[in-house]
């Protein structure tokens, strides 16, 4: 039996609100937001995914095995469902938890992240094409760089030209504490995504929000997903790029709890 991951948690809300970070994050990526939502009244809970911070690593480490890590969290947390925000990375393994337990989650909120990695939007293999960006993304540690000289070089190059530097330096900080086995692992994971199939499912209300210059997960891509989503609806951020909840926090909080104040319609049936 897999250990709980660990997790961070402020305030004591009715409304649980449990954040998942990605592939260069841990908790403290969502500082400002633990922050913000406790503040108001919400229960923030922010984990360190398998493998991250103090959490145990998980064998094998897949999307079925992240997500039943999250729910086990969600079950120790004692409430009866959550709102689920997950970025990048964090945002597939909410997706795969909707999926697979549509029971656990009230609202979802999708950001800077796909419905699928391995495929093109057209259905077709891109495995040479996620081999490749494996190669690149290891290149660095193959030659021997840490994970914090790599998060020097990647970070910047993700944000938009709003991005607010303080948000920068923690991405990067958050970046360089990650393992670079853990690293590894989660890219060879990464690229074995796809649940295009399952967004017409998604049953929650969803907000989707994408960042202007966000070139890891486009506005373009995140839009087909809210489309796709039958409660769905996408919202862009200008001037920031993919880890807009760091670049343009307040910006970000505000469309967030927005969202989480607008009440939650009757559920859909479930039809399966």
């Amino acid at each position: 039996m897999n250990s709980l991951p660990t997790f961070t948690t402020l305030g004591d809300g009715a409304t649980t609100v449990l954040m998942l970070h990605g592939i260069g994050g841990g908790h403290l990526a969502f500082a400002p937001q633990v922050e913000t939502l406790a503040y108001v009244g919400y229960r923030a809970v922010a984990w360190d995914m398998p493998g991250y911070g103090h959490s145990a690593p998980i064998e094998p480490y897949t999307f079925k095995g992240l997500a039943q890590s999250c729910v086990n969290l969600i079950d120790a947390l004692q409430c009866d469902s959550v709102v689920l925000l997950g970025h990048s990375l964090g945002g597939m393994v909410a997706q795969e938890v909707v999926a697979r337990r549509p029971d656990k989650v009230s609202k979802l909120v999708l950001c800077g992240t796909s419905s699928a990695f391995g495929k093109r939007s057209d259905g077709q293999s891109a495995e040479a094409w996620a081999q490749q960006f494996i190669a690149q993304r290891t290149a660095p540690l193959d030659a021997g760089r840490t994970m914090a000289e790599m998060a020097a070089q990647l970070v910047p190059k993700m944000v938009g030209p709003a991005a607010l530097p303080e948000g920068v330096r923690l991405a990067e900080q958050c970046m360089a504490r990650v393992p670079a086995a853990t690293y590894r692992r989660v890219l060879d994971c990464l690229v074995t995504f796809d649940r295009q199939a399952a967004l017409e499912h998604i049953g929650v209300p969803t907000l989707l929000v994408g960042g202007e210059f966000d070139r890891v997960a486009s506005p373009s891509v995140m839009q087909q997903m809210a489309q796709q989503i039958p409660r769905a609806r996408y919202v862009e951020m200008p001037g920031v790029g993919h880890l807009m909840n760091l670049e343009a926090p307040d910006a970000f909080d505000r469309l967030l709890l927005d969202f989480l104040r607008e009440p939650a319609p009757k559920r859909r049936p479930d039809l399966h």
